[in-house]
């Protein structure tokens, strides 16, 4: 097994369990928790893989990622009850899975020889993508917009990190290692102790 399907498999069943859970914050049936849970698990990295022009898709050519999304749904269904603060669970469990599917879109990436703002991109959008989705679809404000933390902008440095690192000709599980920590870091660091970057502000009209 590779670097980049441990980190899919890792970001599957990571963001598996955040759609998961809110699905039991909506209040929905084991199919709907299902359903959340895939979505939120493959949404970015299907993205990803169209864009990239890579067939079949992750998850046609192994279905096993859905087995695992359905699985953690599953589990999620019959214990998210024990759970206290399901939404600071939500929140820091995320925050993992973005980091971890940032790093494998842009492993991808890179594997397949992209120049440097396709690589970018592709962490972006395999990270992010999937939390949207998640969130969209069950009509909450995405986190990806809540403008009080920081969240694409950590995609961002992250996966810029990535591109910087592979000019170095290090490691591959040095390159990803240090993207995902780069994500992390300032994913955490927005949630623990509000970092954010200035934010536009409209100014009234001049007579």
């Amino acid at each position: 097994m590779t670097l980049l399907s441990l980190l899919d498999y890792g970001s599957v069943l990571i963001f598996a369990l955040t759609g998961a859970l809110v699905a039991s914050r909506a209040q929905l049936d084991l199919v709907g928790f299902a359903f959340m849970a895939s979505l939120t698990a493959v949404g970015g990295g299907t993205v990803r893989d169209v864009l990239l022009d890579r067939h079949p898709v992750f998850w046609v050519a192994n279905p096993t990622y859905i087995l695992i999304a359905t699985s953690a749904a599953v589990l999620v269904f019959f214990t998210a009850h024990l759970v206290e603060s399901r939404y600071n669970w939500l929140v820091w469990l995320d925050s993992f899975a973005l980091s971890i599917a940032v790093a494998a879109g842009a492993g991808v990436a890179l594997e397949l020889g992209q120049p440097p703002m396709i690589v970018v991109l592709m962490g972006m959008i395999t990270g992010c993508l999937g939390g949207l989705m998640r969130d969209v679809v069950n009509d909450e404000l995405p986190l990806v917009l809540k403008q009080v933390q920081l969240y694409v902008s950590c995609a961002f440095a992250g996966a810029s990190v990535a591109v910087l690192a592979s000019f170095q000709d290090l490691p591959e599980i040095v390159v990803l290692a240090a993207c995902a920590a780069t994500c992390w870091g300032l994913r955490a660091g927005s949630l623990l102790f509000g970092w954010q970057l200035p934010v536009y502000k409209s100014r009234p009209p001049r007579n």
